[in-house]
């Protein structure tokens, strides 16, 4: 069974940083790009950044500069580099991964369960 497991949430001041770890387990054969989304209470889920197997990077308006996506292939793990956090980044984030479970079969989608970020003084 393929699982995906966030860690690295938690409670930071407004400015600080916090670094989001996601590893992906199970039998995998690649994963072609992996990224974030997250959901504030109230709001609607919404994407936060991608990176793909060759590193191409793709992110929201709203984190550009601040967030900085990257990924080990060796360990099927992405990270999520959150600096000069504001208030409103505050939500639960959501790992996900666009994934070949084995050799020439489709892509398949699958989704973390999420890691908590709380941003207040």
């Amino acid at each position: 069974q393929v699982q995906l497991v966030e860690s690295g949430g938690g409670l930071v001041q407004p400015g600080g940083s916090l670094r989001l770890s996601c590893a992906a387990s199970g039998s995998i054969f690649s994963i072609r790009a992996m990224g974030w989304y997250r959901q504030a209470p109230g709001k609607q889920r919404e994407f936060v950044a991608t990176i793909t197997d060759g590193s191409a990077t793709t992110y929201a308006d709203s984190v550009k500069g601040r967030f900085t996506i990257s990924r080990d292939n060796a360990k099927n793990t992405v990270y999520l580099q959150m600096n000069s956090l504001k208030p409103e980044d505050t939500a639960v984030y959501l790992c996900n991964a666009d994934l070949m479970l084995k050799a020439g079969w489709p892509l398949a989608m699958y989704w973390g369960k999420g890691a908590l970020v709380t941003v207040s003084p």
